[in-house]
């Protein structure tokens, strides 16, 4: 993990958003990690493509979740991810 992390910023998801409203995260190399605390039903589009929605959260503060929508190539080899998941 360390060699990873390496040269790298970590922001919690918990901070994403005021992170996001202070600093240029395009300038800097960052990761951030998070569990996926809900599950949409995969969802079909307008075009007729299937897509999913995951909540995440750092589980530092259960109120600041991001939603991460899953499209094409990803939608199809992770919709299956178990609730939970790191």
């Amino acid at each position: 993990m360390d060699r990873k992390m390496a040269n790298r910023k970590l922001i919690r998801l918990s901070q994403l958003k005021n992170k996001l409203a202070t600093e240029n995260l395009e300038e800097i190399d960052w990761v951030t990690f998070g569990v996926i605390v809900r599950k949409v039903t995969p969802q079909s589009a307008n075009n007729g493509k299937t897509f999913s929605i995951w909540r995440l959260n750092d589980l530092r503060d259960l109120n600041e979740c991001v939603s991460l929508f899953l499209f094409g190539e990803v939608h199809k080899e992770h919709w299956k991810t178990d609730q939970g998941t790191v």
